[in-house]
């Protein structure tokens, strides 16, 4: 009975420095992304329904977003197949609140609202992309540091879009909590978030 005891003991403290150092790495890591300021700052932007959309908008969802832009020949689909994977497996589990999938465009000059229409058809249905003017993407982009730089044309006036590739997850405070580079699987993203829910803490300003 002491043996057990003391094993179970034991069992006892190794959980709670476990989660403790869980809560501190979580804590170290919102406040790193805290102080890069990143995605703290407002955009406006329109839907693929004409609407206007500001990051307030969202203030109170949990939300994974995405920059890319339609012409993207294969990054941009897997990443948004990855992200719209992820969302799903979230809906399957009751309890967790709902998580909006956003997509902003980083190619405003041929990303209009009607072209984000139908590119968007092909992925979860609750997916929502935002375009505006060229000044408007860029400003949104900066929030969150993100890199893009169109190449040159082709001949047939074609060109690509290089961008930073990563997803974010925003809390309902509409500041980030996490991102998700192209190594990460929906099945990790889909873990990592459903973590952050079941532990997310407000951050006050």
């Amino acid at each position: 009975l002491v043996v057990l005891g003391a094993l179970g003991a034991a069992g006892g403290a190794w959980l709670y420095l476990r989660e403790e150092k869980g809560r501190r790495a979580r804590a170290r890591r919102q406040a790193e992304l805290r102080a890069l300021a990143l995605g703290q700052g407002n955009f406006q932007l329109q839907d693929q329904a004409g609407r206007p959309r500001r990051k307030s908008d969202f203030r109170g969802q949990w939300v994974l977003l995405y920059f890319g832009f339609t012409h993207c020949p294969d990054v941009c689909p897997e990443e948004l197949e990855k992200l719209s994977r992820a969302v799903e497996l979230l809906e399957r589990e009751p309890g967790l609140p709902p998580l909006q999938p956003l997509f902003i465009t980083v190619d405003p000059q041929r990303d209009d609202a009607a072209a984000l229409g139908r590119y968007l058809r092909d992925f979860h249905p609750r997916l929502l992309g935002l375009t505006g003017s060229a000044e408007e993407v860029r400003a949104a982009g900066s929030a969150y540091r993100v890199y893009a730089s169109a190449g040159p044309p082709d001949e047939a006036g074609d060109y690509i879009v290089d961008h930073s590739v990563l997803i974010y997850l925003l809390g309902p405070d509409g500041l980030l909590l996490d991102c998700y580079g192209r190594a990460k699987s929906a099945e990790h993203i889909a873990r990592s978030v459903r973590r952050h829910m079941r532990t997310y803490q407000p951050l006050h300003d």
